[in-house]
């Protein structure tokens, strides 16, 4: 019986998605509001779907005992303003389940995040020591509270206080893939490049306000989610395998190479349309995101990342430009 918070989200509905095809019994942790967020899990076999409010109780009251828990459920806008609520879902939600685990003996993988990084100035390495994480500036307000949530953990693991039999935090860079609808302007870059192509107009990309860098040449770490949950599956079958770890493919692409994926999956001439980077947040804009991936592979992770141009495909034939987009 494995616990997955945040299991009807993006990332979380296609790690269910594949938990179902291995055969497990999954609990889903999260919020299904008024809208088609449902839709994320509907072809897969679940136990049940509760609510975060009441997961403490039902945990109390569960006949079975959880064999893990994959806690990916956050407030994860990097627009999100409200400390306090950030404070709440990120920071002591994921407390409370390192505590359980913790107690029940049971693997704990959890969601940290590259917006951990900051403006990239200190690098991508992820190096979990107290003083590596202190040294981070994170931009925003969810980047800070999952980085203190990385922080605790380094103090916990020091103090050697009681701590899950496995645990490994997964520091996401720029996910996509299917199931992530619901996010609207959050979504990937990728699901909005899909949807102007398919309404005719051209590709918008933000221009560029660094000398160093072209328009439409900032890059970042783009990640298929499938990978994503690979690298899920793979730490729940090494158990021995414990640490922070980025999750990314380890080769910044830019976003025109990007948008040329788009093109060439849906087999249209490029046309890429740039617009000046929005003030408000222009001043702390990434130029360059990509992991250091050299933990993961020393921990034995050995499978190869799916390609920018592969993963894209897939990404519209399968899914965007189908009837059916959802995993």
């Amino acid at each position: 019986m494995i616990l997955i918070t945040g299991g009807a989200g993006f990332i979380g509905s296609n790690a269910v998605a594949r938990l179902a095809e291995r055969g497990e019994r999954i609990i889903v942790c999260d919020w299904l509001g008024r809208g088609d967020k449902w839709r994320n899990i509907a072809k897969a076999e679940v136990e049940d779907v509760v609510p975060p409010e009441e997961i403490a109780g039902y945990l109390e009251e569960l006949e079975h005992p959880l064999t893990a828990v994959i806690h990916l459920g956050a407030i994860s806008a990097t627009t999100e303003e409200d400390g306090d609520a950030l404070m709440a879902n990120n920071f002591r939600l994921s407390k409370f389940y390192w505590n359980l685990c913790a107690a029940r003996r049971i693997p704990l993988i959890y969601a940290s995040s590259a917006a951990t990084y900051g403006d990239g100035a200190l690098g991508f390495r992820d190096d979990a020591s107290i003083d590596a994480l202190a040294r981070l500036q994170p931009l925003n307000g969810y980047g800070w509270s999952k980085h203190l949530f990385d922080r605790w953990v380094a103090r916990q693991l020091r103090s050697e206080a009681p701590k899950p039999p496995q645990w490994a935090g997964l520091k996401f860079f720029n996910v996509y893939g299917p199931n992530e609808y619901h996010k609207g302007a959050q979504a990937s870059v990728a699901a909005h490049l899909f949807r102007q192509l398919q309404a005719g107009e051209p590709a918008t990309l933000f221009q560029s306000h660094h000398p160093d860098y072209a328009d439409g040449g900032q890059l970042r770490d783009f990640v298929w989610v499938g990978d994503c949950v690979d690298v899920m599956m793979w730490l729940l079958d090494n158990p021995e395998v414990n640490g922070l770890f980025n999750l990314g493919t380890g080769a910044a692409r830019s976003f025109a190479d990007l948008a040329r994926a788009v093109f060439a999956a849906l087999e249209k001439p490029e046309n890429i349309r740039y617009v000046p980077t929005p003030e408000a947040i222009r001043d702390k804009y990434q130029y360059f995101t990509e992991a250091d991936m050299t933990r993961l592979r020393s921990a034995g992770y050995s499978k190869d990342f799916t390609t920018l141009e592969a993963g894209v495909e897939s990404y519209v034939r399968d899914f965007l430009a189908t009837p059916d987009a959802y995993r």
